[in-house]
């Protein structure tokens, strides 16, 4: 059964980078925003499945997000700074 997208505005977390699939053969390193209410992988809507340079400048950041989550990935349309640093 495919999951049914939610989608999510201003969805406010920590954008860090993690593990993906620890343990199993597709394991990487996955940018994730880490929310109040749970983990996602962050990925741009119109960005790659993975291995985004885009994302980088956010990792460490304070982020609110608007777009659309399926299963554990937030495909964002908007990411904007909270954390006062622009």
């Amino acid at each position: 059964m495919t999951p049914v997208p939610q989608r999510v505005e201003g969805l406010r977390g920590t954008v860090l980078r993690a593990a993906l699939g620890k343990g199993s053969k597709s394991e990487r390193e996955a940018i994730w925003l880490d929310t109040a209410c749970g983990r996602y992988v962050l990925r741009r809507k119109d960005g790659p499945s993975f291995g985004d340079s885009a994302l980088e400048m956010w990792v460490g950041r304070e982020v609110a997000c608007s777009g659309f989550i399926v299963d554990y990935v937030l495909l964002a349309e908007h990411i904007e700074a909270i954390d006062g640093a622009g």
